[in-house]
């Protein structure tokens, strides 16, 4: 097979996040349930970000986009596709994107929607309520999906959450299309469980009619897909319905599903936790740049539980550390 420009490409809602740690008493009084991805408009996102915290911080994210970060933080050649506006916090994402060596070149929205934001609430013990609006990101459309770039990756990778809009939809579809022309694999997270109640039977036909060749969720995602409380029952289901999947599980570390095999390894330690906001992505970014590069599935998980513990260790859902030196560091190959 032809040499690759990318060892993975993600595509994905273009995001800024504004995170801030929160009171006991804040999601009560928002009527918000901890944990969990809420749509919001434009007027609720302004509503929730003058009661946030002042001790704001705002950095560049989204799942795919995050995953990309981490590939090339691992010292992979990342790429990104998602929609911003032609505004400022669009020219902050693309400049993120371009300071951390992820190639992105997706033609921005002029005269429509702003760029998307998403308010991330931390509680006390890092976990993370998340409020996106979505703006400019909805208006991704198969025009954005480009057969040169997608060719060009060994695997191509999306998320879950970019189900929502029907012309997402159709340039996932089409992304899914290229891949395979060019006979690379297909992947994407189930990303939220609100968002796999919400598209529980158009995943599995995507999974089921082998356009996703693997697929990525924690225990909570997997069970609400296969609408069960008993995780064996759900990787079960999984294994028989997808070529592999990987499931996160959180302080008990990861597990893959291929070929009638399971392969599980523990989490790596984190002193403190500080922040979840990003522990998949993360997680993605290792396991798929050591897929895209043929590394054993157990190395694959190893380095994408490390990618995660790194980023759960402070606020932000990107890599502080250079997490190429952290996996020399600890004899895991990417």
């Amino acid at each position: 097979m032809p040499e690759t420009r990318f060892d993975v490409l993600t595509i994905g809602n273009a995001i800024v996040d504004v995170i801030a740690p929160i009171d006991a008493d804040f999601l009560a009084r928002e009527g918000l349930s901890e944990g969990i991805m809420h749509l919001v408009d434009a007027d609720r996102s302004a509503y929730l970000y003058a009661r946030m915290p002042e001790s704001k911080t705002q950095i560049s994210g989204g799942s795919a986009a995050n995953t990309a970060a981490g590939v090339a933080s691992l010292g992979g050649r990342a790429a990104f596709i998602g929609k911003v506006a032609d505004d400022e916090l669009g020219d902050v994402f693309a400049a993120d994107l371009e300071a951390i060596g992820v190639h992105y070149t997706t033609t921005r929205l002029i005269h429509g929607a702003a760029t998307a934001r998403s308010m991330i609430l931390l509680s006390a013990d890092g976990e993370r309520t998340m409020n996106t609006y979505l703006g400019a990101c909805h208006q991704l459309t198969e025009a954005d999906i480009h057969e040169d770039e997608i060719g060009d990756a060994g695997l191509t990778y999306m998320e879950g959450y970019l189900w929502d809009p029907v012309e997402a939809k159709k340039a996932f579809v089409r992304a899914a299309h290229y891949a395979h022309k060019h006979e690379r694999a297909t992947s994407f997270t189930l990303s939220d469980p609100f968002c796999v109640h919400r598209f529980r039977e158009e995943f599995l036909d995507l999974i089921r009619s082998q356009t996703i060749d693997y697929v990525l969720a924690n225990v909570d995602e997997l069970k609400a897909l296969y609408q069960t409380q008993d995780l064996g029952t759900a990787v079960r289901g999984i294994a028989k319905d997808a070529e592999l999947a990987a499931i996160t599980m959180g302080a008990d570390g990861a597990m893959v599903v291929a070929n009638g095999e399971v392969i599980s390894v523990p989490a790596y330690p984190v002193p403190d936790v500080v922040d979840v906001t990003g522990a998949g992505d993360l997680f993605a970014s290792g396991f798929l740049l050591g897929l895209s590069r043929g590394q054993p599935l157990e190395m694959a998980l190893k380095a994408g539980c490390l990618a995660a513990s790194e980023v759960i260790s402070h606020i932000g859902a990107r890599p502080v550390a250079d997490l190429r030196t952290l996996a020399e560091r600890e004899g895991v190959a990417v």
